[in-house]
């Protein structure tokens, strides 16, 4: 007779949807190009319990510090956190989360409009995992060792703004926005 234990174990998974970056372009109708980069996914024979939970802003703020710490090693400027730009970080992950989007980019033009900040670009980092003890800490590892994604945390951005949600089944979302700002740009009014 085979037993199965009464709580969950899962192997770990990491998931990177591509990095997306948007460039304005002058004197084009359309504002924005948009590079996008194959979704990646990492799954770990580290093994956990599905019935984690995490609380959510303090995995906000560790995916902030970790990404500062390395742009401050890499001789970068520290980003800035936007709570306008969280916000909308924060709205993508809880979809994604929810299921009321699927686990990708979608909508991201959307989001960046809904921020009223005057950007000259923008780009946005997202990742899924479960079954991992740090999700955050995975999440920027994963994020550090996908060329499109280094790309937007290297690029030439001065704030930023995260989001993290998680659910029932132990999955965790983390969508991090950066956005350039300057004197010239596209107004984006809600």
């Amino acid at each position: 007779m085979f037993r199965q234990t009464a709580f969950g174990i899962a192997l770990s998974t990491l998931v990177l949807a591509s990095g997306l970056t948007t460039t304005p372009i002058p004197g084009h109708t359309s504002s924005n190009q948009s590079t996008h980069n194959q979704p990646l996914s990492i799954v770990s024979n580290q093994v956990a319990l599905s019935t984690t939970t995490f609380k959510t802003t303090a995995l906000e703020k560790s995916v902030f510090d970790q990404i500062n710490r390395y742009r401050a090693a890499k001789g970068l400027p520290k980003l800035t956190l936007n709570a306008n730009i969280t916000k909308q970080a924060r709205i993508h992950s809880q979809n994604m989360a929810n299921g009321k989007v699927p686990f990708s980019h979608q909508g991201f033009e959307r989001r960046v409009k809904a921020i009223p900040l005057i950007y000259n670009s923008a780009a946005e980092n997202v990742a899924f995992n479960q079954g991992y003890s740090n999700p955050a800490a995975e999440a920027v590892t994963g994020w550090v060792d996908s060329p499109g994604h280094l790309k937007n945390l290297k690029g030439n951005y001065n704030i930023t703004g995260i989001g993290v949600a998680a659910n029932q089944q132990g999955e965790v979302y983390l969508t991090q926005i950066f956005i350039r700002t300057g004197r010239t740009g596209i107004v984006r009014q809600k």
